[in-house]
């Protein structure tokens, strides 16, 4: 991709988000960039999930400004993914599902089928293509949503908690994929509440508490050193739970 096509850094300023008369996000500022795996952590109710559909694009911020490096609409949507906890499976087949994606980012029909089935062979579901995707187990289905994440390529992968819902042994075969995305180059932003994970997957931490970004650093310094005391405390567990 030439650079001046990229849409990242993604800068957000002053960012705020109030629902139910209550402030969910609180003055945000920060600037994603390209390159290391960002994990965003804080307890139940910090603003993780709503950060980042915030930043995805599905919520709007009530005050402050949110900006792509190439702010165009077309761009910015085709450039960029995101994986829920619960994925919308289609009533279709494995392989159906990654078509209609190919098919809304409008990838030309001749070349969809070849890039469907590569990117099912990566998450390990070509065997399962013409199966229907709702009768697949919650960790074959989060499989199929990165899948449908991996036939785009996007510049950018938001994950929000993608294995909060899964035993250990799919967990692990998320994570593997999850790699693979950051190996090929493709920037990952994901929240999480699983501190292991935290530590296997990410270069640096944001970590929200009551909707404030209270600190950003590299994981190990963040485990290791902590600069505040909310997140020591989130660390050790004596958080308590908003």
């Amino acid at each position: 991709m030439n650079v001046s096509q990229r849409i990242l850094p993604l800068r957000l300023r002053a960012v705020s988000l109030a629902a139910g008369g209550r402030k969910v996000l609180d003055r945000i500022s920060l600037e994603i960039t390209a390159g290391p795996a960002t994990i965003v952590l804080g307890a139940n109710g910090a603003g993780k999930s709503v950060l980042m559909r915030l930043m995805h694009g599905l919520l709007q911020p009530s005050t402050g400004t949110l900006e792509w490096a190439d702010a165009r609409a077309p761009r910015v949507k085709r450039a960029q993914a995101m994986v829920f906890q619960r994925p919308v499976m289609l009533r279709r087949s494995v392989l159906a599902n990654v078509l209609y994606a190919l098919a809304l980012a409008r990838v030309p029909h001749e070349e969809r089928e070849a890039q469907a089935m590569a990117a099912l062979a990566e998450v390990g579901l070509a065997g399962l293509a013409r199966r229907p995707a709702r009768v697949l187990s919650g960790g074959e289905q989060q499989r199929l949503a990165l899948a449908r994440a991996w036939a785009l390529h996007p510049e950018v992968l938001f994950l929000d908690e993608p294995t909060a819902n899964l035993d250990p042994g799919a967990t692990r075969e998320i994570e593997t994929v999850i790699k693979a995305f950051d190996a090929a180059g493709t920037k990952i932003v994901m929240s999480t509440h699983n501190l292991g994970q935290a530590r296997r997957l990410g270069d640096e931490v944001l970590f929200l508490h009551q909707g404030r970004l209270v600190e950003r650093s590299p994981v190990e310094t963040f485990f290791r050193q902590p600069a505040s005391a909310e997140a020591d405390a989130f660390i050790k567990g004596e958080l308590p739970w908003a």
